[in-house]
């Protein structure tokens, strides 16, 4: 049985971590939180009426408020069971010039017996080449609702060009995120450990700052899928990716500051 004393020592574990990222020169961090699929787009399905699109929407929302309770400047790309394309969500993400973007899903499996033994979090950001075959399945599912083609772009070749170089940093901001995130993910939630990825996700092609995409978890495995939907155990995962965020933002800010640049922080000052 969990201590009764988790929650009170993750509480002030975050509030540990609040006043020391504030700064005279911090600005609240703009964190775009995307609740995967949504409406008639269901995504991946658990045991009983378990579904991702639900799974995903609230702990969505639980990030929201403990990023908010840290500070931060936190907007959702849908806040209820609505249908929002991928192209809307990376266009209005952009429109809100987000110092991070963090995309939640679950996992799932095709078969019988690969649902049975099948669990555990990964943390993906962006490659044009995915980690091994697994990466890129889960890619190919989450990539299902994506425009069939992107021939149609309008952009120039100088400005493809331009948007690619202002987006080489935060692709390394991305993966510098993941690793942030994921052990913290691990070890707050004792899931099992399947790793950091890259694999080529549309939501994350997209998007102009720092961007991941965690999968909390099979929501087909028989143990991991009803977890999943229980509260508590997401508000854990809520607490560890929290925990991961502000553990970037501490040293983004640090990097930043050195530069003379404006610092991103989750408290305004």
């Amino acid at each position: 049985m969990p201590s009764p004393r988790r929650p009170l020592l993750g509480l002030l574990a975050l509030l540990w971590l609040v006043p020391v990222i504030a700064g005279a020169a911090e600005r609240p961090a703009r964190i775009i939180i995307d609740p995967g699929h949504g409406g008639a787009k269901e995504g991946a399905k658990g045991p009983g009426k378990l579904r991702e699109k639900d799974v995903a929407l609230q702990i969505s929302l639980r990030l929201r408020d403990k990023l908010e309770a840290a500070g931060g400047d936190v907007f959702l790309t849908r806040e209820h069971d609505t249908l929002v394309s991928l192209t809307e969500r990376v266009a209005w993400s952009n429109d809100h010039a987000p110092d991070l973007f963090i995309s939640i899903h679950a996992n799932s499996m095709p078969t019988k017996r690969m649902r049975a033994r099948t669990e555990g979090v990964e943390t993906y950001f962006l490659s044009a080449s995915a980690s091994g075959d697994a990466a890129l399945a889960v890619a190919d599912r989450e990539n299902a609702e994506a425009p069939m083609s992107r021939a149609t772009r309008t952009d120039s070749t100088l400005a493809f060009i331009l948007q690619d170089l202002a987006r080489t940093e935060a692709h390394a901001d991305s993966s510098r995120l993941a690793y942030a995130i994921h052990p913290r993910l691990v070890r707050g939630t004792r899931a099992v450990n399947r790793g950091v990825q890259q694999a080529p996700f549309f939501v994350l092609s997209g998007v102009e700052c720092p961007a991941v995409l965690v999968e909390v978890g099979y929501i087909s495995h028989p143990v991991e899928g009803p977890r999943l939907g229980r509260p508590e155990y997401q508000e854990k995962l809520a607490e560890a990716i929290t925990e991961g965020v502000l553990a970037f933002l501490k040293e983004t800010r640090r990097r930043d500051a050195a530069r003379g640049t404006e610092v991103a922080g989750p408290v305004s000052p």
